[in-house]
């Protein structure tokens, strides 16, 4: 037995040895009065004295204990109701005790105060005072009165409304009868107002609890041993296509809602190799068969009693594999317009390496992707821009606006113009998604670059459009040129039509046997010869007068043949490949042979050593409209005659300019510079296309394109074979001479009243008029120039026509003649070309008259 268990029998021995003394004096105390009666009553029957006093003396003792047991018993009472006074006053619930007449027995300072107690009040009607301010409370209180009153135990929990909007007090009030006195009771009363504040707190966060478990963005469940689900939250529920009360209803199972349930597993595990933690990814299926691919995470508990549940949380991955497909599509979207963009772009770091580029850019400079990639972006730049661009694209990352594109020319494989925009690129994200320091063996560049701010540089290759504009400067040269050339032309060919005229007015007056015969004559050819340039000058300017006519290229090459081998000599072999099927053409047989007679020679001199030229024609076929150099061939059938030299060949920067009048390449006093610029113009003003290739040491190939003839063409007539017809060139008839150039008018005049004609002059369109309204019945023929001060000759034909409609009209210009059908619309029917001599225009006059009679 140890210390302990001695202690303790050791004070229950003297807990009863104490008890036993003192029912031993109780007994002694109680039993001694009486005793001593007994012995008092014995002596006074014995009469025996010393009993009697004995007796007495006992009585007295038994007497005299009675009252000081007495004594002690109230002085105790006392003592243990005010220890039991003092404890309920002291505790913080009111305390209250009532007799059997609801008197107040007993009531602590804590009832006074929380039942608002006054004097002169019940403490029971003071509560009920309280709670009248809640007809709940009020109510709920009655019957607790009833039910203690009818002797049992009861409490409530009551509700003291506030004043002021202030949240209500709350008072927990008990009953109990208190045993062994009928009728009283002890009432209780608490204030639980912060205990009701504190569980209303917990409640309230309870239901956010579970709120935040119900429709948290992942799913919850648990599972018992069986599978069966123990609790589902809404928001799995709700993916499943159910209520939560549909799978914990014990019917539903954890291996109903997976695509595949593991074979080998409890029914409580998720995939086949189980445990106490299960991590992993698999598909659901809801019970309307909507599949959808989860991520779960499940711990398995094994509780006291042995039982099995599981705690499951389940994240649906359709949204995120949603997003994902959507980022993939749009990087694959990016990587598309970035690879198959149509301009160059690159991306280049802050410390300007290029790190990216696609394959326009590639494209763009003629280089691999290995030779550019972290390539330094200067690198590109030729050395005598780089300077310059290098500070721009350093401005623009510092954060300056790119206002305008830079313009440079890029050395890679070949030197090109492009425009270059330039754009700050905070941490540059790679094409393949990834930042530029997040580098995959697969992409282009290593992109090991910090995270500073990079460039996206786009380029646009200009190089054909600086081409295209020097072409279209050099085609607005050659038109301003040719307008000069067709001025100047006009006006040389009114001097020339004088020298000539005035050439051939002397030679009817000096005969060959004549000393001054040789004189004039020399005269008359050079002003020939300076004639047959200006027709170069209109050729080129393409205002000379035509006479076109339906022609097949083959025979016309076919006559040319010998007269072109005699040209080039025979240190040059001349082939000429004629095509089958050719389609005609439309145009001035002698203006096709002196294009194809000044493109050979034009070869001949290119090859002086000698060498090969073949003369090739073939049908062309032009689907779509065809861009080549400064000129754009429209859709439709072609005859094709290429000329092709392995001469010397024209260099690059010379090609711009071989069209040009007087321009030439050749030593001076070797050439006009009028040879090509004469072949444009004729072609051009046939409507066709003249296209040269052209390589240094290789050769030249010279592509003539002259449109199919569609339909018929009207013969044309000249001058000369009427000419032929007859040596008499006489005539009849009043002639109105309409020209502002003195010397052409008075030579016209002469030579046609020489020739029998009354000719009436007239210096300008106004002048002739008058004369025709004065004298215009007379008239039979108007001979007037094109342009004129004033009134020219078309308004002036346009006026005569209305006064005399059929008068014949006979327009002579330095201009061609199709030039008179976009002046005013007036229609022609006869035209003399300047420079003319005096037999050109006593035929052409005698012609109109006759046909016109």
């Amino acid at each position: 037995m140890d210390d302990a268990t001695s202690l303790s029998d050791t004070a229950r021995d003297a807990v009863n040895r104490k008890a036993s003394s003192g029912g031993v004096l109780m007994l002694v105390q109680y039993a001694l009065a009486p005793a001593g009666l007994l012995v008092l009553a014995a002596g006074l029957l014995l009469e025996h004295d010393a009993v009697g006093w004995l007796g007495a003396a006992l009585v007295a003792l038994g007497v005299a204990l009675l009252i000081a047991r007495s004594v002690s018993v109230v002085r105790r009472s006392a003592h243990i109701g005010a220890l039991l006074g003092g404890a309920l006053e002291g505790m913080p619930a009111g305390q209250l005790v009532c007799d059997g007449t609801d008197d107040v027995v007993f009531v602590n300072a804590a009832f006074r105060e929380l039942s608002g107690w006054r004097r002169g009040e019940r403490p029971l009607d003071a509560l009920a005072r309280q709670f009248s301010g809640d007809p709940d409370s009020a109510r709920e209180f009655r019957r607790l009165r009833e039910r203690v009153k009818a002797g049992g135990a009861a409490s409530a929990e009551l509700a003291i409304p506030a004043l002021d909007g202030h949240p209500p007090e709350w008072r927990k009030v008990q009953g109990q009868p208190v045993a062994g006195f009928p009728g009283s009771v002890h009432w209780r009363i608490e204030d639980i107002t912060a205990r009701r504040e504190l569980e209303h707190v917990m409640l309230r966060e309870q239901a956010k609890l579970a709120d935040f478990m119900e429709h948290a963005p992942v799913g919850f469940f648990s599972v018992d041993q069986n599978g069966h689900f123990l609790f589902v939250n809404a928001t799995l529920a709700q993916w499943l296509e159910a209520a939560p009360g549909d799978l914990t209803d014990g019917e539903s199972r954890l291996h109903g809602i997976l695509a595949a349930p593991p074979v080998s597993a409890a029914p409580y595990d998720l995939f086949d190799h189980g445990g106490g933690e299960q991590r992993g990814e698999l598909t659901m299926v809801g019970l309307r068969s909507r599949r959808f691919q989860v991520a779960v995470a499940q711990s398995v508990v094994q509780a006291d009693d042995g039982t099995i549940h599981t705690r499951s949380v389940v994240r649906d991955l359709s949204p995120e594999r949603e997003w994902q497909e959507a980022l993939r599509q749009s990087e694959q979207r990016f990587q598309r317009f970035f690879e198959d963009a149509p301009i160059g772009i690159a991306l280049v770091d802050e410390t300007g390496q290029l790190t990216e580029c696609n394959e326009a850019f590639l494209a763009l400079i003629g280089s691999e992707s290995g030779s550019v990639i972290n390539r330094p972006m200067a690198d590109l730049i030729v050395p005598a821009e780089r300077e310059a661009v290098i500070a721009r694209l350093r401005s623009v990352q510092g954060g300056a606006d790119p206002a305008h594109p830079l313009e440079v020319r890029l050395s890679g494989g070949r030197e090109l113009t492009a425009q270059l925009y330039a754009r700050r690129l905070a941490n540059p994200v790679r094409t393949d998604g990834r930042g530029e320091g997040s580098r995959g063996d697969g992409a282009r560049g290593d992109g090991a670059r910090g995270d500073g701010v990079g460039l996206i540089l786009h380029f646009i290759d200009m190089t054909e459009r600086k081409s295209l504009e020097a072409q279209f400067a050099q085609s607005q040269k050659m038109q301003a040129v040719g307008q000069l050339a067709g001025g100047v032309a006009h006006d040389f060919n009114n001097l020339l039509t004088a020298m000539i005229g005035f050439c051939d007015l002397l030679l009817l007056r000096h005969k060959p046997g004549d000393q001054s015969f040789s004189d004039i004559m020399q005269i008359k050819q050079n002003a020939n010869r300076a004639a047959n340039l200006v027709r170069q000058l209109l050729a080129f300017s393409r205002q000379q007068t035509l006479q076109p006519r339906v022609i097949n290229v083959t025979d016309v090459l076919a006559e040319l043949a010998n007269l072109l081998r005699r040209l080039i000599g025979e240190n040059i072999e001349l082939k000429m490949i004629h095509g089958r099927d050719l389609g005609l053409v439309k145009v001035d047989q002698n203006q096709l042979e002196q294009v194809i007679i000044n493109l050979v020679v034009n070869a001949r001199d290119a090859m002086a050593g000698g060498g090969k030229l073949i003369v090739n024609t073939t049908n062309y076929v032009v689907s779509q409209p065809e861009r080549r150099e400064h000129e754009t061939v429209p859709a439709g059938s072609y005859v094709s005659i290429e000329v092709i030299d392995t001469g010397c060949g024209i260099a690059r920067e010379n090609l711009q300019r071989i069209f040009e009048p007087f321009y030439t390449t050749k030593e001076v006093g070797s050439g006009t510079g009028l040879g090509l610029s004469t072949v444009y113009g004729i072609v051009r003003q046939t409507g066709g296309f003249v296209l040269v290739d052209s390589a240094v040491g290789e050769g030249t190939t010279f592509t003539i394109l002259l449109p199919h003839h569609q339909g018929e063409l009207r013969p044309v007539d000249t001058a000369e074979p009427r000419e032929r017809r007859g040596s008499d060139l006489t005539g009849t008839g009043i002639i109105l001479l309409v020209e502002d150039e003195d010397a052409v008018r008075v030579f016209s005049a002469r030579a046609l009243r020489n020739k029998g004609y009354q000719v009436l002059e007239a210096k300008n369109g106004e002048a002739a008029l008058q004369q025709i309204e004065t004298n215009g019945a007379s008239i039979d023929l108007l001979i007037t120039d094109v342009v004129m001060p004033q009134m020219d000759g078309p308004t002036l034909a346009r006026h005569v026509r209305r006064l005399r409609p059929e008068m014949r009209v006979i327009f002579i210009s330095g201009y061609a003649e199709d030039r008179l059908g976009e002046i005013d619309g007036v229609e022609v029917a006869h035209f003399l070309p300047k420079p003319f001599s005096l037999k050109q225009l006593a035929s052409k006059v005698k012609e109109v008259i006759r046909d016109g009679r």
